[in-house]
């Protein structure tokens, strides 16, 4: 990534609401520069999906999928602004593969704010542990932490993974940009992942 840091693909996800994924592909291929990086997010229809976050979502569709002969099922409720985009193709398959995605990747919660704070101390507490017996400077701590639970976001929360079907950008941005194609406001409002001989589901 070069000269390109954390903070610079903080910066530009709080200026334009696109995912990390995607502001750090934006900032590698713009060079480090934050306009022009804005500006290719919203060439993409990114940026501006946005925008739209606030609207509210009355309609839209429960979508399933079964995987591996019935071993694994996921449900998935994707909601949108009315029926007209609910009924669109475009729409049927972003629910569609969402639903693989959820069966693949078995994400623990929806999103960030999804993320216990009891689990997030537990896992902060945990790295900190691990890095001063390790004898890392309790200066660089705090940021070592913070880029540690942003794999843990990544790794754990839906709209944060990799989309399987491309792993260049996340499943948040897969939704942004269909938020972008179709203009209306696209969400997860919830799921359950459920898997034979597996403890509980995912919801």
């Amino acid at each position: 990534m070069g000269n390109i840091n954390a903070k610079d693909v903080m910066n530009l996800r709080k200026a334009t609401g696109a995912g990390m994924m995607a502001c750090k592909k934006a900032l590698v291929e713009a060079e480090g520069d934050f306009d022009k990086a804005i500006e290719l997010l919203r060439k993409k229809g990114i940026a501006s999906a946005a925008k739209k976050a606030g609207r509210e979502t009355a309609n839209g569709k429960i979508g399933s999928y079964i995987h591996m002969g019935g071993k694994i099922g996921v449900l998935v409720e994707l909601a949108c602004e009315t029926d007209f985009v609910a009924n669109t193709e475009d729409f049927a398959q972003l629910l569609k593969d969402i639903a693989m995605h959820i069966a693949a990747a078995n994400p623990a919660y929806l999103d960030r704010d999804s993320v216990p704070k009891e689990t997030l101390e537990k896992e902060m507490k945990i790295e900190r542990e691990t890095l001063l017996e390790q004898g890392k400077p309790a200066a660089i701590i705090d940021k070592i932490v913070e880029g540690k639970l942003e794999k843990f976001y990544e790794k754990n929360c839906l709209v944060e993974q990799p989309f399987i079907k491309n792993d260049k950008e996340s499943v948040g941005d897969l939704i942004k940009r269909t938020i972008g194609k179709l203009g209306e406001n696209i969400k997860v409002v919830r799921f359950a992942r459920f898997e034979i001989n597996a403890a509980g589901c995912s919801v």
